[in-house]
């Protein structure tokens, strides 16, 4: 079992802005895809989604092959997406996002609702308060339970920190965990190196929509020069993230 993205490459407007990534990411393990602005990682997460042309390669979730796939059809197979910017219903009550999100297990929505609520008190206190009135941190709860609501055995997050207070940060990064343990496998992009690097078993850094680094997360922690020529090549300064 595993996701496994295979050659693949995204355009934008016709351009191909990601080429030719692979990795595999198991059950339980976290994969941090990190880079500088620009380097293709929203456009990689949007093109594993359904949600940008992919022009090569492939995506697979536990053999299904999910390449070019609505996002629907992708979400249903198990893999679910939180993209970047805290996206919400603003016009709709956190209740009404949660449930809209887990229209596709109907089965199971009432269940999936209440383990939401308790991975998030925050939400269950606001449930009938309009998603757009919610602070960048509980929208952001929210865009989160939006994913979970389908029970996904694998979760592709973009930039979850981005914008938000360090003590919703440190929150939210302790839900990442708990998924981790829960079995849940995640591809983080993030833009907080130390704490992306901290959490996950594996790191991949995009430069210019190439793959300039796979390999173990801890390596990138232990060697800050590893990690600056990754980003961005010989003869540039120390990242500081």
């Amino acid at each position: 079992m595993s996701f496994e993205v295979t050659g693949l490459s995204v355009q934008v407007e016709g351009k191909e802005v990601v080429r030719d990534i692979s990795f595999c990411v198991e059950p339980g393990q976290i994969l941090a895809i990190l880079g500088a602005n620009g380097a293709g990682k929203s456009e990689l997460v949007l093109g594993m989604a359904g949600m940008l042309p992919v022009s090569a390669g492939q995506v697979l979730s536990d053999g299904q092959a999910l390449t070019g796939s609505a996002p629907d059809i992708i979400r249903a197979a198990g893999v679910a997406a939180v993209p970047e910017g805290h996206k919400v219903l603003t016009q709709l009550t956190v209740d009404e996002n949660l449930r809209a999100a887990g229209s596709l297990r109907w089965a199971d929505v009432e269940d999936n609702l209440r383990k939401t609520y308790e991975r998030f008190p925050e939400l269950a206190e606001r449930k009938s308060q309009l998603a757009g009135t919610l602070s960048g941190g509980q929208q952001q709860m929210v865009a989160l339970g939006h994913a979970l609501m389908s029970a996904p055995t694998y979760l592709i997050i973009d930039e979850m920190s981005l914008g938000l207070a360090p003590l919703i940060v440190k929150r939210l990064f302790g839900v990442v965990q708990e998924l981790k343990q829960q079995n849940v496998g995640i591809v983080l992009i993030e833009q907080f190196t130390g704490l992306a690097l901290s959490v996950a078993d594996s790191a991949m850094v995009l430069r210019g929509g190439h793959s300039s680094y796979m390999g173990p997360a801890q390596a990138l922690a232990d060697d800050p020069d590893l990690l600056d020529e990754a980003y961005f090549g010989s003869g540039h300064q120390r990242v500081v993230i």
